[in-house]
């Protein structure tokens, strides 16, 4: 479904990634391990359109996306879930809601709504409640609720978990498997809580410094020994 090939992006002199290549299969969910600085979070916008890859190429479905705007992307199908959430705090739950589903036929919003507050119930009862004013895990499901009702193929998570406590957390990564399983929605997945990510993925990439360093199924990273001194000690 989508295909990087050779990609290096910049930040000025400062090279963030160095010849990755990376492919995400249809219905899949894949995992990206590193520390924080690894380029994760670089790759994840150069797929969303950031103006910094100077070389390489980032295939969707076959179509290079080289030079296709950031909200043409979105509406080829890719949903991004920032780090950080980037809700709108002053809109209502509601009105963030409708903006995630601003590049989608307006038709069918009723039904996406209903669907997400399916999969999120805590914001059913908060729809015309200012999103600042939610607490982290309902603005986290907020976030990614609102990219949901944009209806994408591919759904771009960066660090989901942060900051929240580890019950929300967990109902988190819960909440993603179900979306992968039931709707066989494709994931792109960046987490700090490498464990989870593991558990969760279909198969992983371990990025170190610019450049992926390992593959395989999540089952055979968190088997790894490396893998495990380097990102899972003390994890459950």
């Amino acid at each position: 479904m989508l295909s990087v090939e050779g990609l290096h992006a910049a930040y000025g002199r400062i090279e963030a990634l160095d010849g990755v290549d990376l492919e995400v299969k249809q219905g899949e969910i894949m995992s990206l391990v590193g520390a924080n600085g690894a380029g994760k979070t670089t790759l994840l916008m150069s797929i969303c359109g950031a103006p910094i890859v100077t070389a390489g190429r980032i295939v969707l479905d076959g179509e290079d996306l080289a030079g296709v705007p950031m909200h043409e992307i979105i509406r080829r199908g890719v949903g991004h879930v920032p780090e950080g959430r980037h809700i709108f705090p002053r809109m209502t739950v509601l009105e963030n809601l409708r903006m995630g589903g601003y590049a989608v036929d307006p038709k069918h919003f009723s039904a996406d709504l209903e669907r997400v507050l399916a999969l999120f119930p805590r914001l059913k009862d908060r729809l015309s409640q200012r999103g600042g004013t939610l607490s982290g895990g309902e603005q986290q499901m907020l976030a990614i609720a609102r990219a949901l009702i944009g209806r994408p193929r591919l759904l771009l998570l960066d660090e989901p978990s942060l900051g929240l406590a580890p019950l929300i957390a967990l109902q988190l990564f819960q909440a993603i498997l179900g979306i992968n399983r039931d709707e066989k929605l494709t994931v792109l997945l960046i987490e700090q809580n490498a464990y989870q990510a593991l558990k969760l993925a279909d198969r992983a990439c371990i990025m170190v410094n610019g450049k992926i360093t390992l593959r395989g199924t999540g089952a055979e990273l968190l088997a790894n020994p490396a893998v495990q001194a380097a990102y899972l000690e003390g994890a459950a």
